[in-house]
């Protein structure tokens, strides 16, 4: 447990620098914030209600105080309140991650459900034209941009067939198409390495000694090479994961989908800053989370981790 100890010390020390630069960054950034929150309708604001609101909101004082006083509200779990609704960031990220994690969850699906069965279709039919279409679908899949075949989806599925909606949330159908979106992408990346690592673990000397003590293929598929090939999956799942959460952003715009993602573009637009540093924050410690799970289900999978660590103790 102490190399992961050391892990999250690190993570903490991580996330105190990113919350600063990114708070450093977010009030460098263009536009005034103030001016966003009083223009209504286009109406015009006088000069003593834009300098009464920096004034409410401590807009004069330095930046370093204005992040000591955000610090330690942070520490009360406190992210402070959107400029626009008035409404607790905190609440707001939970209300919206739900839809996110719904859209995250069924895109992984999509990806094992695709990927799984090519990448062992493709090890087990090397050089085969089912190794070749496979080859051919990562290759098309990793070249397209997620938010260029999302629009081709709707311009099928929506426009064309009328059988999807094109965008919200509310039934199955809703999420289809950004599903197919975000797991399509995923998948062309995951062939590609779990047909890598079956073909590498296939050759390895514990297959051919397998193999020679009459042990059936079949066996020797689902006890070792599999589970062998899983590692450097687990390994790049890990990232994918995070990466997936924080790049729904895209999908849910194009899509009109309530998520995180789509909250926080609409706050960029506002110059919501309290909700963007927020989003920041929120989404660096799930990633860290899902770091952290996926170190454990690592040294689960690889016996040689673990070996080294009881001969360290």
């Amino acid at each position: 447990m102490i190399p992961i100890t050391k892990r999250l010390v690190e993570f903490i020390l991580f996330l105190f620098l990113l919350s600063f630069i990114s708070f450093i960054l977010i009030k460098l950034a263009p536009g005034d914030p103030v001016k966003r929150m009083l223009q209504v309708d286009e109406v015009s604001v006088t000069k003593e209600q834009i300098e009464a609101l920096r004034e409410e909101l401590k807009f004069h004082e330095p930046v370093y105080i204005q992040y000591w006083h955000w610090l330690k509200r942070f520490f009360q779990f406190d992210l402070g309140n959107s400029y626009i609704t008035k409404q607790p960031v905190l609440s707001e990220l939970l209300s919206r991650f739900p839809a996110t994690l719904m859209l995250t969850c069924t895109s992984l699906i999509v990806m094992i459900l695709i990927s799984v069965p090519l990448g062992i279709l493709s090890a087990l039919y090397k050089n085969t034209w089912v190794d070749h279409l496979s080859r051919l679908f990562a290759l098309v899949g990793s070249s397209i941009p997620s938010f260029w075949l999302g629009l081709l989806l709707i311009e099928w599925f929506s426009i064309k067939l009328g059988i999807l909606p094109s965008m919200g949330k509310g039934t199955v159908k809703h999420i289809i198409l950004p599903s197919l979106t975000l797991g399509i992408a995923m998948s062309a990346v995951y062939v590609r390495l779990l047909r890598s690592s079956l073909l590498e673990s296939w050759n390895e000397d514990y297959v051919k000694a397998a193999r020679a003590r009459g042990i059936k293929e079949r066996r020797i598929f689902l006890s070792h090479v599999f589970r062998r090939a899983l590692i450097p999956v687990v390994t790049i799942f890990g990232m994918s994961l995070g990466s997936l959460i924080s790049g729904t952003v895209v999908v849910e715009v194009l899509f009109s989908y309530p998520g995180i993602g789509k909250m926080v573009v609409d706050a960029m637009i506002r110059r919501d800053y309290p909700v963007i540093q927020g989003y920041v924050l929120f989404i660096t410690i799930l990633i860290i989370i899902i770091n952290i799970f996926v170190d454990i289900c690592y040294r689960c999978l690889n016996p040689e981790i673990r070996l080294k660590g009881v001969e360290k103790r």
